[in-house]
């Protein structure tokens, strides 16, 4: 079975995010889920940006670097939202990636000074009226990684929600929600 590192969204390490863990242990894998937000959850997107622009990207990448620091090097890599950036980094930075799962975020690889890695399959999610995801550029990412990267998907679900898999918030979207557990756990028992 799969060993993965979940990353938070912007919102912190909130139940949704932990159930979703849950639910990918439950097909016998190993999920582990770093706390990057130092125990501070938020109630809104607009207080969790906050308190990241408080620390700063570069801390959150740091903290997401040192997360697995002590961890196998044959990790798959996750993360919601902001979750992705440091999940995307190590996929592509970090030797014995097995995999991504990246879901309501993708950024261009050049972004973290290389292409996407051979080998390393990687799933993208999102919306396609996600004003998050559609409308600042990570669509045209996601189309750019699927079209360079051998073994990739991206699945697009109708819909504006952002964090629609956070069964915590409001912006949860059962369907959308289901759909995307389904592919990822059928994406970590194939890389497994």
């Amino acid at each position: 079975m799969a060993e993965l590192v979940l990353f938070h969204h912007a919102q912190g390490l909130t139940t949704g995010v932990l159930d979703s863990a849950d639910t990918l242990c439950t097909g016998g894998h190993t999920v582990h889920t770093p706390d990057l937000y130092d125990g501070h959850t938020y109630e809104t997107l607009d207080q969790g940006l906050a308190y990241l622009r408080s620390q700063g990207f570069g801390a959150i990448l740091g903290l997401g670097k040192a997360a697995v620091a002590d961890l196998p090097e044959e990790l798959v890599y996750a993360g919601f939202s902001l979750g992705v950036m440091p999940a995307q980094l190590l996929a592509q930075t970090r030797p014995g990636a097995k995999g991504a799962l990246l879901m309501e975020s993708c950024v261009p690889p050049s972004e973290f000074g290389s292409t996407w890695p051979d080998g390393v399959p990687v799933q993208v999610h999102g919306k396609d009226a996600d004003p998050s995801f559609a409308g600042e550029g990570d669509i045209d990412a996601a189309h750019a990684l699927v079209a360079e990267a051998p073994d990739a998907d991206l699945f697009i679900y109708p819909g504006e929600e952002h964090l629609f898999a956070d069964n915590s918030l409001g912006s949860y979207d059962p369907e959308a929600a289901r759909l995307l557990t389904e592919r990822a756990l059928a994406f970590l028992d194939r890389v497994s």
